[in-house]
């Protein structure tokens, strides 16, 4: 067995994880078999950072490790790669864990339980001791022989006329099962205004009604109603704030003052702006 385990201290958005899991059962270690392409692994990193997973081991990988292909594919999930442990064997790999799950479908002569990655997740939270999860090589998946090992078999609910998952969606279906059991970072929740009363709603809709009339907006006139209908529907639609339907007002008062603004003014009851453009102003 060949540990490329870095020295170098887990960063510490890494370290923070750790100290948020809420879960007394270790992560499952994640057991790529025979993998074929050095991408596929890094893909495969990646995946199991995204959802606070460390722990990969790999197995007899065909073009050996470390892989240069595997770093730029996992897209800053080092240490994961750095971490990664390389086996001989299915069996060497799994000496130290309690519980072994194989994601296939079920193989003949291979009469197991079978079940999906979320009832799989539930029992790795409950249940005592190190759990491993084998994923099969890109092109065949994993031979009979590596089912035998394991205990169960995953599988997921999937389209029968394309099932076809590479290996990085197949880890982070497992992956993402998991991590629901652990006080991962979630988007920062943000706490919604109080819809506005219905008469300050009413209040600016007759403001910009009016500004529409004096601009001649409702043409023609026999339709009048149903533009107003429609300019009603569309601005009930949102829940208005208080702040929003004050903004809003604020920018037609701004509007109306601008138009008045822009007016040229009269002299002597004609319009400065309809003199001659070389006539000089007095």
């Amino acid at each position: 067995m060949t540990d490329n385990t870095s020295a170098n201290p887990a960063p510490l958005s890494v370290r923070a994880e750790r100290s948020r899991s809420t879960s007394a059962t270790p992560p499952p270690v994640i057991v790529l078999v025979r993998p074929q392409l050095g991408e596929n692994i890094g893909k495969a990193a990646r995946a199991m950072l995204n959802f606070g997973l460390l722990d990969l081991r790999l197995v007899a990988p065909r073009d050996g490790w470390p892989n240069p292909q595997a770093g730029p594919a996992a897209s800053g999930a080092d240490i994961v790669l750095e971490r990664a442990a390389v086996f001989e064997t299915v069996a060497d790999a799994v000496a130290d864990c309690a519980h072994v799950y194989a994601t296939t479908v079920r193989k003949r002569g291979v009469t197991k339980p079978v079940v999906t990655p979320e009832v799989a997740a539930e029992a790795i939270h409950a249940g005592p001791g190190r759990t491993a999860i084998l994923f099969g090589p890109e092109r065949s998946g994993l031979e009979t022989d590596d089912v035998a090992v394991a205990r169960t078999i995953v599988t997921v609910p999937i389209n029968p006329e394309f099932g076809s998952l590479n290996l990085a969606q197949a880890v982070i279906l497992v992956a993402y099962e998991w991590s629901k059991g652990q006080a991962l970072a979630q988007p920062p929740e943000t706490e919604l205004p109080a819809p506005a009363p219905q008469g300050e709603l009413d209040g600016m809709i007759a403001q910009l009604d009016d500004m529409l009339v004096e601009a001649n907006f409702f043409f023609p006139p026999a339709r009048t109603e149903t533009t107003r209908r429609t300019l009603r529907t569309l601005l009930t639609k949102p829940g208005w704030s208080s702040q929003e339907v004050r903004t809003v007002r604020g920018v037609l008062s701004a509007l109306r003052g601008a138009k008045a603004r822009r007016l040229p003014p009269v002299e002597g009851g004609e319009l400065v702006g309809d003199r001659d453009l070389d006539q000089p102003l007095p």
